[in-house]
């Protein structure tokens, strides 16, 4: 029988409007890559996983698939499994299937799709409890007393990335506590590579990765209130090769005034809103950024062409 139970720890204050404001008044304009996921995003960054020039997802996967066993032999079994960003839930079962583990705690702050995923590795994976966490984990967290040691603080889909480096290593460290002594850390990485190949992956051919961008102003639109014309503003999305990353962006295609819950925002064409930031690492880079946090590096997996890695790290 499935063993299923939900702890709400998401924030009593919806913080979404307060965000907007703040993040359109400030020079230059930003929005956190956070709201990309509404129901029609979640449903669209679906879709940019399976497209032909976003190798990170079937890349991680076929890597899970290749050495899933050989990651559980170095965690060891009866774990608990702590999961930030439960997603479709594919990788993660097949990590359970390996592992093994006492218990499973996914965490995201999207109770809707949490749930639902949740609820179906519970069915699936009778009668492993499931203790599904509502909270944003990018942010400290309580967690529940069924976390008992030991644990294994997952994180694939080079979510990561999406943190400055200096973001990164405060996430690191908050991590390094979760999993507590003894504990470990599994985390998705994507590398450094060909700047083409990187361009190719976030301006897709399909112009999903552009309907996902401007699908943020469509929400702003919907749920605050506001009067962005879509078509008056264009995806960009580039490599900095001196920060190591890729940038997305929504850029004004001309001078206009946008309105957002009374409050009037002006653009000049060619002006930017940046949405989300990619970092990508070499695989001493990040080990040593695991270090400063903290951790210890104790192995790495990549695939046969150098795109991905899924590092251990020891607490």
């Amino acid at each position: 029988m499935a063993a299923f139970e939900l702890i709400d720890l998401a924030p009593a204050r919806d913080t979404f409007l307060e965000d907007v404001l703040s993040g359109l008044a400030a020079t230059p304009k930003a929005l956190p890559p956070k709201y990309f996921y509404d129901a029609r995003g979640s449903a669209l960054f679906e879709r940019i996983c399976g497209l032909p020039e976003y190798y990170p997802t079937r890349t991680e996967l076929a890597m899970m698939r290749c050495h899933a066993v050989e990651m559980a032999a170095a965690l060891g079994a009866g774990r608990t499994l702590i999961e930030f960003g439960s997603g479709d839930g594919v990788k993660t079962e097949i990590l359970i299937g390996a592992l093994r583990p006492a218990r499973y705690l996914p965490v995201d702050i999207s109770r809707e799709a949490l749930t639902a995923s949740a609820r179906r590795i519970a069915a699936r994976h009778a009668p492993l409890p499931v203790t599904a966490i509502c909270a944003d984990y990018m942010s400290p967290f309580e967690l529940p007393p069924a976390a008992t040691l030991p644990r294994v603080v997952y994180f694939p889909g080079s979510t990561i990335g999406n943190l400055t480096p200096e973001d990164a290593l405060l996430f690191l460290g908050r991590s390094r506590e979760i999993a507590g002594n003894g504990g470990a850390m599994l985390v998705g990485v994507d590398l450094k590579k060909d700047p083409a190949r990187l361009h190719a992956a976030y301006n897709d051919a399909q112009g999903v990765t552009a309907e996902f961008n401007l699908n943020l102003l469509a929400r702003i639109n919907r749920e605050l209130g506001a009067d962005f014309n879509l078509s008056a503003f264009r995806h960009v999305a580039f490599y900095d090769l001196l920060r190591g990353r890729i940038e997305m962006h929504l850029e004004s295609c001309c001078t206009q005034t946008v309105t957002v819950a009374g409050r009037r925002f002006g653009f000049a064409a060619g002006e930017r809103i940046h949405t989300e930031n990619s970092c990508k690492y070499g695989l001493e880079e990040f080990a040593a950024l695991a270090s400063a946090a903290g951790f210890r590096p104790q192995a790495v997996w990549t695939d046969p062409e150098q795109l991905f890695a899924v590092h251990l790290l020891r607490a």
